[in-house]
């Protein structure tokens, strides 16, 4: 199944429904953690998307979930 394409700011509010916590910014890049430790890093520059690969590494890697997980999320 295709991942949609995903602003910063988009990614931030699907990972939010994830029970993902805002931490803070650095730069242009928002850190965003969970309760039982796991971290994710989403680059917010202005209106730029995510590109694919980001993405996908930050489903299976950061988020520890799968792709059909994440897309009920969306």
């Amino acid at each position: 199944m295709k991942l949609p394409v995903l602003t910063g700011k988009e990614l931030g509010r699907v990972i939010e429904k994830l029970g993902f916590v805002y931490s803070h910014t650095t730069g242009s890049h928002m850190v965003y953690k969970h309760p039982d430790g796991r971290r994710t890093t989403i680059p917010s520059h202005s209106g730029e998307e995510i590109s694919n690969g980001l993405l996908v590494k930050i489903i299976k890697k950061d988020l520890g979930i799968t792709r059909e997980e994440f897309l009920k999320h969306v």
